[in-house]
């Protein structure tokens, strides 16, 4: 019988999460709140109390390269219910700013952010969502970076000047 081999906690990383924006991550103290009120988890093998845990731990290797991190649907229950007021949402939100800087993002959130980056929208605008709203009495397209072209064009140079569009094309590497 082979023993898995222990690993060490590293504060580095931790420090990292907390000033990446996880800055409550060392108020958790476990008593899985989060994990039995998230509705994500409900549904998907996701567990808000281990990716925190892992954070603790320093155990980036754990975390960062996880599916996990993306299950989240930044709902905020898990923080509503908190008894010690950790913010889960903000520490999730760091770590997956981390994940990505370091090549990690699940493939939807990846295209979401490729969509932003190319059409300024979360999702695109089909010929029958055209349809759709002309037959609702609305205009064929909204009134937004749709129908405005210098908007989306701000919005390209937004996503440009910040690294956004390099970021998203790249996924972080």
């Amino acid at each position: 019988m082979v023993l898995a081999e222990a690993k060490e906690p590293n504060p580095e990383f931790t420090r990292k999460v907390v000033e990446a924006g996880g800055k409550t991550v060392n108020l958790c103290f476990q008593c899985g709140t989060c994990t039995g009120s998230c509705p994500s988890g409900r549904q998907t093998a996701f567990r808000v109390r281990k990716v925190v845990r892992r954070a603790q731990l320093g155990f980036e290797e754990d975390v960062l390269p996880s599916d996990d991190l993306w299950l989240c649907t930044t709902c905020y229950t898990c923080y509503e219910r908190c008894p010690r007021g950790v913010e889960i949402v903000d520490i999730i939100m760091a770590l997956r700013n981390m994940a990505v800087r370091k090549g990690y993002i699940a493939d939807a959130h990846k295209k979401v952010a490729q969509l932003i980056s190319k059409t300024g929208h979360l999702v695109s605008l089909r010929d029958e969502d055209k349809a759709l709203r002309k037959k609702l009495g609305l205009q064929e397209t909204p009134p937004t970076v749709f129908a405005h072209a210098d908007a989306l064009e701000q919005v390209k140079k937004i996503a440009q000047a910040c690294g956004f569009d390099k970021l998203v094309e790249t996924g972080g590497k």
